[in-house]
């Protein structure tokens, strides 16, 4: 434990006692010293526990909760001022009301200002425009396709994932509309996507938020999280080409799963060789295709007759598309292979 930290715990411990010692002395209630003393060491505690659970929430939801708590019980101070005492028994329950009314208003606003803190905009403040930069910089707003692909939580656990990853509860709910799907393998998709999601939640070193924002008048999820992201100036997590370029129009940053495991692809130079296992004939004349661990199509020319063995072949060229990458090799015949050679995963047991 740091120094810091051992300061902060004795200035806990500090204020706990004197909350004990005040009550003790001055015995509140008619209480006796011994139990006046224990209320306040009580008192002294949730108080701790309410100023460690504060200091998580972020600033929009503390404003929200503050705001929501004053209009509260401003509305209640102005209901109970027009109350009128002759309409209750005693005057003892008028005065109830005169406490309760305002403490309910200042309740269920704080509730109200809470759940809706993710549509404050303190950035038009300027006071708060850095804060609020710094904070939403690292927000990552997950997808429907992201959940469901699941790679996102291998990611996660390499570490290589920082930031509050923020899933809105509407992308929830398509997930289990899809999970009680009567087909059975988009029944085994939603499933998947909820199973991410409790597996993102148990990682560590990453926070995941399930946020009740949600636009009623927009029903299509996708133009929802676009709102979503624009709101909590977050960034959009998925792997879905068209929800990819309409927020990248909209000028929001995307984080798009499939260009991050076509850059982590292995680099592929012409001239150097591979060993491959061709699968099947190509298109053109003489030409085998063979696939690499990730998926990258290889296409071989000269390699029709030797289909189902593993080859060593010469790169030619490497051709970068929108749905991926293509190498384009050549097996010499005569056996003449460069004496560099790169080893690639061929997928099938190595043939003759």
């Amino acid at each position: 434990m740091t120094r810091s930290n051992w300061d902060t715990l004795l200035l806990r411990i500090g204020f706990v006692a004197l909350l004990g010692i005040i009550a003790g002395f001055f015995q509140p209630f008619g209480l006796s010293h011994f139990v006046a003393a224990a209320g306040g060491v009580l008192l002294g505690l949730a108080i701790n526990a309410l100023e460690l659970r504060v200091r998580q929430a972020r600033l929009t939801s503390i404003v929200g909760a503050c705001l929501g708590s004053l209009l509260g019980g401003l509305i209640g101070l102005l209901f109970v001022s027009l109350l009128n005492p002759a309409l209750f028994v005693a005057d003892q329950t008028a005065q109830f009301f005169r406490l309760l009314v305002p403490l309910l208003g200042g309740f269920l606003g704080l509730l109200v200002g809470l759940a809706k803190s993710d549509l404050i905009d303190l950035s038009a403040l300027g006071l708060f425009s850095k804060t609020v930069n710094t904070e939403s910089s690292n927000l990552k707003l997950l997808d429907t396709s992201v959940l469901i692909d699941g790679r996102i939580a291998d990611i996660a656990d390499t570490g290589f994932l920082d930031g509050e990853l923020v899933i809105p509860e509407f992308v929830l709910h398509e997930l289990q509309l899809v999970a009680d799907s009567s087909d059975s393998a988009k029944r085994n998709r939603g499933r998947r996507g909820l199973d991410i999601v409790s597996r993102l939640q148990k990682t560590n070193g990453i926070t995941v938020q399930v946020t009740p924002l949600d636009f009623p008048a927009v029903r299509e999820v996708d133009l929802k999280l676009i709102e979503a992201a624009k709101v909590r100036r977050a960034k959009i997590v998925t792997n879905d080409f068209n929800l990819n370029k309409l927020a990248q129009v909209q000028g929001l940053a995307v984080l798009n799963i499939n260009e991050l495991a076509n850059a982590l692809r292995p680099v592929v130079l012409p001239g150097e060789s591979m060993r491959v296992f061709i699968s099947k004939e190509g298109k053109e004349p003489n030409q085998g295709v063979a696939y690499l661990d990730d998926g990258t199509m290889v296409v071989v020319d000269n390699a029709r007759r030797h289909i189902s063995r593993t080859l060593d072949v010469t790169v030619t060229s490497v051709l970068q598309t929108t749905a991926g990458k293509m190498i384009f090799g050549r097996y010499d015949e005569r056996g003449h292979h460069p004496p560099e050679t790169r080893t690639a995963a061929a997928g099938s047991p190595s043939g003759g």
